[in-house]
């Protein structure tokens, strides 16, 4: 005798069940078994990956299911507190028909019965899609063990005989016994079974049914209990020592015949019954070749399809018959007739109206290829969304990937990067030696993207068309702290060991082979307690700290969650349930409900559908709306796609490394490089995009010398020249492998492609046999055998991080327009940037020091002049938008601009009031008053915070004013008399200015309503003393205390900022301790203060304060020296000492000993004279001053100390000395 288990959760039962496929399998197989089920509840998200794992086991036969949800005898469509209970009922799949109709029943409960997240079905839903399934009564939550249970067998044998009606012999009946182990925990579950278990043998008896023993497994050992208990904990939101918590038997594991049998060894047949079960199960395949949706052609074409039919024949006879000689009919050589014509159309629109040879020979080979392959609708379909997408001014990327590659999709518009100029190659897309899915991934503007979601679902039917899910697993970090959350552990605790979990690779020390060798590892739970710093605590921490590093490991990677790709779409040629099981999901943006795949993007082509990315590209959508503020500006529209590609001002742009904000080449390395290598022309910013990244990188100095000519170009062959010119003699691209492939050795296209695809993966088997190959095709060329071995290396060497041309290509396209955009309207560019990156602040911070550095003003909102964007006014300054003020509704900016179009600029605040009551709240007027929106009206925002006469803020009296006046409008409107001059409400007087304005209380609101500082910065006063007296920013510290961690190094550090926020606390024993931000123009620090520097700087910790804080980077607490050294060592942390605090202002008379000022004689004129006298007693201080005359035709340098004058050294001096072109130096004390 064996034994199958046929009642088998996996972690797919989402919280639920804790085995991994894996695990399950492998205990399988240890203990002999034949088959094994998969019943998850409600779904089958893991049928795929068990199908998988199970080719690595032929010794045991997958069975697939589903543990379903049955409505009490009502319509599953239901959704009311009347029709939440249920009945469980195991379904399994015993051939392909059952696994559709399975599909079926489970895409019909989430479709129509998902209620409290259980996928219902009624009774009627199981009837009409019962064939080929084998049916179970399931555990004591089934239909006849509940009714048995409750003492109802009459309804008890109705179930079992409205079962055995639609199933017949494939229905069983389900026994269980769960007698827990777990002293003190209840029995009640164990007492239920025995209940349900007598009743069954006994109408198993009567109604001729036969019995099947199952174990309802949750984990696959008995050792797994705790920390599936522990699971359950997190589902149920409950401690691990609630008395009243949800509790597994943890007998719900993967059992052996034996254990099975001490079970019901009065029953042995139960269990050789499961062996039936398995030998009903047929071997079938749920992966298919490709399922592509049918185009619908033009009835127009259609009318004219035999001559067509005939003009294209010689391509259609290529893919007539599939693979395995099957007319593939009419419909298909009508849609290879069609994508013929447009791409025929599309051809003489991109090339002209006579094609070269080149141009013809590829056409025609790719359509052939298509054909061949089968995927003429694939093409018609893409090139139809995307035609409507820029039919509805949508932006769309110019290809992306491989895609690019392929001149039908350049003639079908589908990309805009001409292959055949570029040197892109189809193969590298579709290879014509293997069957695969073609993948155009393809990119929107932002805004657009969900617009094309739309058109398809309206083009094809909302049940052919479906997102595809995704699946969360549980972290290291977030599995220590769920286990520390269920087992009470306190949160410091809990995160202090969260923290021991490196966020990248950690190296570690071990011995192999009794050597100690230093190696890198994943920062899986896993790893960290062998190698990493939990190991310690899982050898010497609590208890408590033990179990939880414990059970955290055995839950690490478990599904914790479902969600939806935010990119994947599915396309099918009918109702999708037909292929792949359907759940649902809300949308994010609408709201409202749609379908997802159950099987994740790994699987979706396997079973034969069709899957997309639309991807939201920014960048695109920054180009759009740079072209708005063009034309709102200039009046001018142009096609971006046309711009001049040889344009010198934006290769200026590029070489002088100005690429701030230009897509794909923002960072400091690159613009370093860009600066050195002056690219003049297109071919640059492609090799350029390619070689700056990992691995390639180690190419750029030598592409960098040679195309400056400082390095000589060479080739190994004469005939690599044609192909690695544009590249100056490296090979940069896996195309000029796969080309030189074909012209050295005369590799077919497919054997080319198989090349770079198994020198990319280094698959070595692979690669011996082409080697073989490469040698033999290029010495019968008459190539030198050396020669060709030394091509092989080099490629073997590099091509594993040789970059894909097609992308490089694309993406350094989309670059380029964004350089153009920024060379010729950087005002506009800098606005759409502004506009589209307002919730990233460091994204903002960039772009305003750009604008700053181009000499560009970014200006506060106005009333008048701001758009709901960021717009540029007739001065070229950027105006901030409306829409960005935060906590400012879209209606009421919607409100002001209607106003402003229909009656004009508002005259003053008296005028704003007047025709805006009644829609700017006060909250609304004080965000527009704070943020400056009002400064051009000439009042100082501190008048508005004054009293007027009434005593009442002038604030409030101007917004009763305008609720009095709009009143009053309303009322004349209806009035007999119509309007009387004398009885409007009176303009109330505006209150003198009293005192200064406190510009820090201006700008805290300034950053508090747009997130940025506008007018100014509260540092700019002390631009010198951040610039000479600081060594890192504030955002650079804790990247310097890595390093200095990394390296085990100390340095004196010095930061600069003011202080934003000041808590004064205290510790469990008493005493006091602080925490303190500090910001600067690049970010904050959190400095925490206990002790004697808590005593001692406290002072300096006063909110608005501008401080500087002179520390050290160091350990954070004192390790002895033998614990270093024994192993594991033990280690401190690096942190930010601090040693001394001052205020900012006093830093420079801290610090500087003396002032110089640099100056030529030519520089002395008598207006130089008077301005420097001048400038020097404005800026009477404490700092001695030195002059150092240059005398030019003497070369002579002279020294004068001034004995009269000594001067403050404030960034307003420093910025007259700029001003004057004086330089300067500081001698530090």
């Amino acid at each position: 005798m064996s034994f199958v288990h046929l009642h088998v959760h996996t972690q797919y039962s989402i919280l639920d069940g804790q085995a991994s496929i894996s695990s399950l399998f492998e205990r399988a197989k240890e203990l002999g078994m034949p088959a094994l089920a998969i019943t998850d509840h409600g779904n089958m998200y893991g049928v795929k990956e068990f199908l998988k794992v199970a080719k690595k086991y032929p010794e045991v036969k997958p069975i697939i299911g589903c543990e379903v949800y049955v409505t009490r005898h009502y319509d599953h469509k239901l959704k009311d507190t009347n029709h939440r209970s249920y009945y469980h009922l195991i379904l399994l799949a015993k051939n392909y028909t059952g696994y559709k109709n399975l599909m079926k029943i489970c895409s019909t409960g989430h479709i129509e019965g998902l209620y409290y997240g259980k996928p219902r079905v009624s009774h009627e839903i199981i009837e009409q899609h019962a064939e080929g399934l084998v049916c179970c009564s399931a555990c004591i939550a089934g239909e006849v063990p509940r009714n048995i249970i409750a003492g109802d067998m009459e309804a008890a044998e109705r179930a079992i005989e409205w079962h055995k009606n639609i199933f017949g012999d494939d229905f069983y009946l389900e026994v269980q016994l769960h007698k827990t182990e777990i002293p003190g925990q209840s029995q009640e579950v164990y007492e239920h079974q025995l209940v349900a278990n007598e009743g069954i043998y006994e109408l198993a008896a009567k109604t001729g049914t036969k019995i099947v023993a199952t174990n309802d497994v949750h984990f696959t050992r008995k050792e797994d209990g705790p920390a599936h208990d522990r699971l359950i904990c997190l589902t149920t939101n409950a401690y691990l020592d609630d008395p009243d918590r949800m509790r597994y038997t943890q007998q719900e594991y993967l059992k052996s015949e034996e254990e099975m049998l001490d079970l019901f060894y009065k029953h042995p047949e139960a269990l050789s019954n499961t062996l039936e079960v398995a030998e009903k199960i047929e071997s079938y395949k749920v992966d298919k070749d490709p399922i592509l949706p049918k185009f619908d052609l033009p009835e127009e074409f259609l009318a004219d399809i035999d001559t067509y039919l005939e003009k294209y024949k010689h391509i259609i006879d290529e893919g007539r018959c599939d693979k395995n000689g099957n007319e593939r009919g009419e419909e298909f050589c009508n849609s290879v007739a069609f994508l013929c014509h447009l791409t025929y159309q599309g051809a003489h629109w991109r090339y002209g109206e006579t094609l070269t040879d080149e141009q013809a020979e590829r056409i025609e080979f790719e359509l052939k290829t298509i054909c061949k392959m089968g995927f003429p609708d694939y093409f018609l379909i893409v090139q139809d969304f995307i035609a409507a997408a820029r039919k509805e001014g949508i932006s769309v990327g110019p290809g992306r990937g491989s895609a690019a590659g392929s001149a039908v999709a350049y003639c079908l518009k589908i990309t805009n990067i001409d292959p055949i100029k570029y040197d892109l190659l189809f193969e590298r897309f579709l290879n014509p030696d293997r069957i695969n899915m073609p993948d155009v991934d393809i990119d929107f503007d932002d805004d657009g993207r969900y617009r094309v979601f739309q058109y398809i679902e309206e083009k094809y039917g909302k049940d052919h068309i479906s997102h595809v899910i995704t699946y969360g697993t549980m972290a290291a970090k977030s599995a220590i702290k769920d286990v520390a959350r269920v087992s009470n552990l306190p949160i410091p605790e809990s995160n202090r060991l969260a923290k021991m979990v490196p966020d990248k690779p950690f190296e570690a020390t071990v011995v192999e082979d009794g050597k100690k060798v230093t190696k890198e590892f994943k920062p899986k739970l896993g790893n960290c307690l062998k190698y990493g710093e939990l190991k310690e605590e899982l050898e010497n921490g609590t208890p408590e700290v033990q179990n939880v590093l414990k059970y955290a490991g055995k839950l690490e990677g478990c599904i914790r969650q479902t969600g939806v790709h935010a990119c994947a779409m599915i396309i099918g040629r009918g109702n999708l349930t037909e292929y792949i099981p359907i759940c649902v999901a809300n949308d994010k943006l609408t709201g409202e409900e749609v379908w997802v795949s159950q099987y994740d993007g790994h699987y979706i082509e396997e079973v034969g559908m069709l899957k997309m990315d639309f991807l939201g590209l920014r960048t695109l959508s920054i180009i759009k709306e740079c072209q708005a503020n063009i034309k709102k500006r200039h009046g001018i529209e142009f096609d971006i796609e046309k711009i001049d590609i040889c344009d010198p001002l934006t290769y200026e742009l590029y070489s002088r490394g100005d690429t701030t904000s230009v897509f794909q080449f923002e960072s400091p390395g690159m613009k370093e490089w860009l600066i050195k290598l002056q690219p003049t022309r297109f071919e640059d910013l492609i090799a350029m995009n390619a070689l700056y990244r990992p691995g390639p990188m180690d190419y750029i100095p030598d592409f960098v010398e040679r195309k400056q000519g400082r390095q000589p170009i060479v080739y190994d062959l004469p005939e690599m020249e044609e192909t690695l010119q544009d590249t100056y003699g490296i090979t940069v691209y896996q195309e000029q492998v796969m080309l030189l492939s074909r012209k050295l050795a005369d590799f077919t296209r497919g054997q080319a492609d198989t090349l770079r695809k198994a020198m990319g993966k280094k698959l070595k088997d692979v690669l011996d046999s082409l080697k073989g190959l490469f040698i033999e095709g290029g010495t019968k060329n008459g190539h030198p055998k050396d020669m060709l071995e030394k091509i092989w290396a080099d490629w073997e060497k590099f091509a594993s991080y040789a970059f894909n041309k097609s992308h490089a290509t694309c993406y350094a396209w989309v670059s380029y327009q964004t350089g153009w955009l920024k060379a010729h309207y950087p005002a506009e560019f800098q606005a759409a940037n502004l506009t589209k990156n307002l919730s990233n602040m460091d994204e903002i911070k960039k772009i305003m020091d750009d604008c700053k550095k181009n000499g560009i003003k970014v200006l506060n909102p106005d009333i008048n002049e701001s758009d709901a964007r960021f717009t540029v006014n007739k001065n070229g300054e950027i105006r901030f938008g409306l829409g960005g003020i935060k906590g400012f509704g879209d209606n009421i900016v919607r409100a002001i601009l209607a106003e402003r179009e229909a009656n004009g600029a508002f005259a003053d605040i008296f005028d704003f009031v007047e025709r805006m009551s009644g829609v700017v709240n006060r909250k609304a007027f004080e965000s527009l008053l704070h943020s400056g929106a009002f400064d051009s009206f000439g009042i100082n925002r501190k008048q508005f915070m004054l009293p007027s006469r009434s005593g009442d803020l002038f604030l409030d009296t101007l917004i009763r004013y305008g609720e009095l006046y709009r009143k009053d409008s309303e009322q004349s409107a209806i009035s007999l008399f119509g309007e009387v001059e004398e009885m409007k409400p009176e303009r109330p007087e505006i209150p003198m200015m009293q005192g200064e304005e406190d510009i820090l209380e201006k700008l805290h609101f300034e950053k508090e309503l747009v997130g940025m500082y506008l007018s100014s910065h509260p540092l700019d006063r002390y631009q010198f003393e951040m610039e000479n007296f600081t060594t890192c920013q504030v955002s650079e510290l804790e990247n310097l205390i890595s390093e200095c961690e990394a390296n085990k190094t100390k340095q004196k550090t010095t930061i600069a900022g003011f202080v934003t926020s000041c808590q004064v606390m205290t510790t469990k024993t008493g005493r006091p301790w602080s925490k303190t931000v500090i910001e600067d123009k690049s970010g904050s620090y959190e400095l925490a203060l206990f002790g004697k520097d808590h005593e001692a700087f406290m002072g300096y910790m006063q909110v608005n304060s501008a401080i500087l804080i002179e520390g050290m980077i160091e350990e954070k607490y004192f390790v002895k020296q033998d614990e270093k050294s024994k192993e594991p060592a033990k280690a401190s942390p690096y942190a930010f000492k601090v040693k001394n605090i001052m205020l900012l202002g006093n830093a420079t008379d801290t610090f500087v000993k003396g002032f110089s000022l640099q100056i030529s004689t030519p520089m002395l004129t008598p207006e130089f004279r008077e301005r420097l006298v001048k400038m020097i007693k404005r800026n009477k201080g404490s700092v001695p001053l030195t002059m150092f005359l240059y005398v030019p035709e003497k070369k002579w340098n002279i020294e004068f100390l001034s004995r009269k004058f000594k001067v403050a050294v404030t960034a307003q001096f420093i910025e007259e000395l700029e001003n004057m072109n004086i330089k300067y130096s500081i001698a530090k004390k």
